[in-house]
């Protein structure tokens, strides 16, 4: 057993007070004893260098020796957490601030305007509808009533054309496994067996007869960890049995797809098929539905673009690609013979990301203008109709609605504002407040700020750094920089609760658009691919400095966040520059890089990482960066809290319990290396509000305490105010 006494000197923030400076100084000392974490003598070959992987047993998440191992972590960090004396105060403060009402933007299905809604603390939202405007919604689907502890969730929802039926899936746990349920929606009964073993999927109605859904055969090892790369299409006709079902697409031995989705354009003609092979790039299928003995006809046959079919007037295609158009561009053809050689520029591609939506007969083109929203209205000629004004600097969602509809809405929010739904009227494009978010915080209090700073190699990356107003620039305000950079996706402006009591307390919140991420389009995406992967890590570390050169914050208060592959950015980080932080904390990140792709759906994650497998110049990059390969003996990191879930089945909690253990074992110094792991719980969607309260706590918790605060700093502030 390993066991280490830290004393910490929590030196409280020195807080300028007119001309007064008052300076708080308190010991602490906790105890950790580490659990002990055996080794094996497992060793693998890459061409030719061999591997150790002495952690590799904690990889059997059905083990008895496993589940120990977390129970005895679990116990050391909960021990060292509930020590931490202003936890209470943050739990408190994040429980008043999450209780309000948070409403989504309705949408028409039927007869009925549906919405979501969540009263304040409910662990799930609840889904409400009512028929004409001014009516009393009635509750329709309440996911809380799933599980008595809330951790069944809804996974998604979708309506027969008529708007009579509904088919709902359910996570049990937070695994990305579902089940799906069919219910009457006049009369709220359930009227089919559940469908079950369903993973990465939506559901697709083909008019009210049935729908289309995608799954992997069951593996044969453990659900949640054994690796499942053949996915298919199946198509499910009402009032049959799921053994019935018929395979649409794939299951070919010679050609897999990990990820495949097939769905119906909104006039009930054309069945679409995406398939892909990794998370980037795809092929496309059409099926004409009003012929019953139609064949699929080839839109795409390579996987070199991300294509999809976003509508169609009759025969007619509109399609958004990014083939020879990395900021993506929508593009015609006839269905009859839809290849690229025939397509012709619609909303050609400009300098800015396009992400478009449809609603009311027109094209909504939203695009990035440095992660900020901007939306166009297109008529169905490629008119350019108007600009429609939004509210302000940030980011707007759920830009669509059906084609008969006479309004839309959508929501705006960014770091500082909560999300506004807002009532566009579609004709004249004027936006009105639909329902505006209550909340116990002041946004005018605070301010966000665009920068742009320089990175290793001279790339130009934007942050978005978020704080109180006034705040003075000494070096010493407690800072979170968050990131992810990867899988084309940006990281535009929203709005989080947890970010508010943060910020409450003179915290300073910055999110960079990184590398690797869709924020300037393929361009950017591909620049943090494979062998340039170092370079979202770089940006990342420039981010740090820059905030560190101009006295937002420096080493001793600053923290790094990421999650998923953004928990690999911060595995990577910290064991590059481990002097540059105070706190690390990588949640369910992506941290063995040598196997990451043996897990579950892990293999479609090589086209921004490449596999150890690929040549043995990608092996040893992978190696270089790898978090769990890179942690050295006898050097001293960050105050590290891994966190994960022990239901993830997107990214296997085995990432991080090896990476914890290789802490552990190496850790030179007194900063804490702790793992935190929620039972029963996946990789994040659908947890409830309860679980994330508590996990919030722990996390702002313990970077506070090891910035060196042992009261809360707005605490100090007021103390000194007063």
């Amino acid at each position: 057993m390993k066991t280490a006494l830290f004393l910490l000197s929590i030196t409280l923030i020195m807080v300028a007070c007119k001309n007064e400076t008052k300076e708080q100084i308190n010991k602490t000392s906790i105890a950790l004893n580490y659990p002990e974490t055996k080794k094996v003598d497992t060793v693998d070959t890459y061409f030719g260098t061999q591997v150790k992987d002495p952690y590799r047993w904690l990889e059997d998440d059905r083990s008895e020796e496993t589940e120990k191992w977390v129970a005895t972590q679990n116990e050391t960090t909960f021990g060292y957490l509930e020590n931490i004396p202003f936890r209470k105060d943050l739990k408190k403060r994040l429980t008043d601030l999450w209780n309000y009402e948070k409403i989504g933007a309705p949408f028409k299905e039927g007869d009925y305007t549906y919405f979501y809604k969540n009263d304040g603390l409910q662990n799930q939202y609840v889904i409400y509808r009512f028929k004409n405007e001014g009516d009393e919604p009635e509750i329709f689907l309440d996911p809380n009533t799933f599980s008595k502890d809330g951790t069944t969730s809804l996974g998604g929802i979708n309506f027969s054309k008529n708007g009579k039926l509904a088919a709902y899936s359910i996570s049990e746990g937070g695994s990305d496994w579902r089940k799906i349920i069919v219910k009457n929606a006049e009369t709220k009964e359930i009227i089919e067996d559940t469908l079950v073993d369903i993973k990465f999927s939506g559901m697709s109605w083909k008019g009210n007869e049935g729908f289309y859904y995608s799954s992997y055969d069951k593996p044969k090892g453990s659900e949640l960890s054994a690796k499942t790369d053949q996915h298919k299409v199946y198509y499910h006709k009402l009032g049959t049995t799921q053994k019935e079902d018929q395979l649409i697409f794939g299951g070919t031995p010679q050609e897999k797809h990990r990820y495949i989705g097939g769905n119906v354009t909104e006039d009930n003609r054309y069945l679409v098929i995406s398939a892909s092979t990794s998370t980037s790039g795809n092929k496309l299928f059409i099926k004409d539905l009003n012929e019953p003995n139609s064949k699929l006809i080839t839109i795409l046959d390579h996987t070199d673009s991300d294509t999809y079919v976003i509508d169609n007037v009759g025969s007619k295609l509109y399609l958004v690609t990014n083939l020879d158009a990395p900021n993506q561009k929508i593009v015609t053809v006839d269905a009859s013979n839809p290849t690229p050689k025939n397509w012709k520029d619609f909303i050609p591609e400009t300098e800015h990301v396009l992400s478009p939506g449809t609603g009311g007969g027109y094209f909504f083109t939203e695009y990035m203008v440095d992660a900020v929203s901007k939306v166009l209205q297109y008529d169905y000629d490629g008119k350019l109709i108007r600009e429609i004004k939004l509210p302000g600097v940030g980011n707007v969602k759920e830009f669509n609605a059906k084609k008969e509809e006479k309004v839309l809405y959508y929501s705006f929010e960014n770091y500082k504002t909560p999300a506004t739904i807002y009532k566009l009227n579609i004709a004249n494009g004027t936006s009105e407040i639909y329902r505006k978010t209550t909340i116990d915080f002041n946004p005018d209090n605070y301010e966000s700020k665009q920068v742009f700073y320089t990175s290793k190699d001279g790339a130009k990356v934007p942050m978005i750094i978020t704080y109180k107003k006034g705040i003075e620039l000494n070096g010493k305000n407690p800072t979170i920089l968050y990131g992810y950079g990867g899988f084309n996706i940006s990281l535009t402006p929203s709005f989080k609760i947890e970010n508010v009591v943060w910020l409450e307390q003179g915290g300073i919140y910055a999110v960079p658009n990184l590398r690797g991420g869709g924020e300037y389009g393929k361009k950017w995406h591909v620049a943090g691919t494979q062998m340039q992967k170092q370079n979202v890590f770089d940006d990342f570390i420039a981010a740090a400095e820059y905030l560190i050169e101009n006295k937002y914050t420096s080493s001793d208060y600053l923290g790094i966040s990421g999650r998923s592959n953004g928990g690999l950015l911060v595995g990577a980080t910290m064991t590059q520059r481990p002097d540059l932080m105070k706190v690390a904390l990588p949640g369910v990140g992506v941290l063995d890089m040598l196997r990451y792709h043996t897990f579950t759906a892990g293999a479609g994650w090589a086209y921004d990482y490449g596999t150890a497998e690929q040549n043995k110049e990608m092996f040893e990059y992978l190696k270089e960066y790898s978090p769990v390969h890179n942690v050295k003996e006898e050097t001293q990191y960050p105050a590290t809290l891994v966190t994960t879930g022990d239901h993830d089945d997107r990214v296997v909690p085995a990432h991080s319990f090896k990476f914890a253990a290789e802490l552990q074992a190496k850790q030179s110094g007194d900063n804490p290396t702790l793992i935190r792991i929620e039972t029963n719980a996946g990789h994040g969607a659908g947890t409830p509000v309860s679980k994330t309260i508590e996990q919030w706590a722990d996390i702002f918790g313990f970077t506070l305490f090891n910035m060196g605060y042992e009261v809360l700093p707005q605490k100090v502030t007021d103390e000194v105010k007063g």
